[in-house]
């Protein structure tokens, strides 16, 4: 198996970071629509564009597997085709700031689309979806 792993530095406490990873309209700003709850258990999706020709709908189907605020966030996220990997975030403060790791892991070595999936949203984590999270952290109150 496969994983995405990213660590950045947010010149943001934990609690505000944390916020942003669990407020249903901020995740919507920096990542995808939503119907999250910080709820252990808690099903919900997030809606974006399809991909037909990958057999995607442009649903990803999620599940809170493990929650502890403020340094940790799980979720399981599947969507399209055989596509069944989960989301970490771990939060540790660091200064006046956070250290966010994420790791996005279950993709299968095997499957030829599943690693083009794994690149496009290992992008994705390092870059736009990177970029929206400061902005909405810098934006929020």
């Amino acid at each position: 198996m496969s994983e995405i792993r990213t660590d950045s530095f947010l010149a943001h406490p934990p609690a505000k970071v944390w916020r942003a990873l669990t407020d249903p309209v901020l995740l919507a700003t920096w990542l995808m629509p939503n119907n999250f709850e910080a709820r252990l258990g808690h099903r919900f999706t997030f809606i974006t564009d399809p991909v037909p020709a990958q057999g995607f709908d442009g649903v990803v189907h999620c599940e809170v597997l493990a929650l502890d605020p403020p340094s940790l966030l799980r979720i399981s996220w599947i969507g399209g085709p055989g596509l069944n990997t989960t989301v970490t975030w771990r939060l540790t403060p660091e200064g006046t700031g956070t250290r966010l790791l994420l790791v996005h892991d279950g993709f299968d070595d095997t499957d030829p689309n599943q690693q083009a999936t794994m690149r496009i949203l290992g992008g994705g984590w390092r870059g736009h979806m990177a970029r929206r999270l400061e902005l909405t952290l810098s934006e929020a109150r």
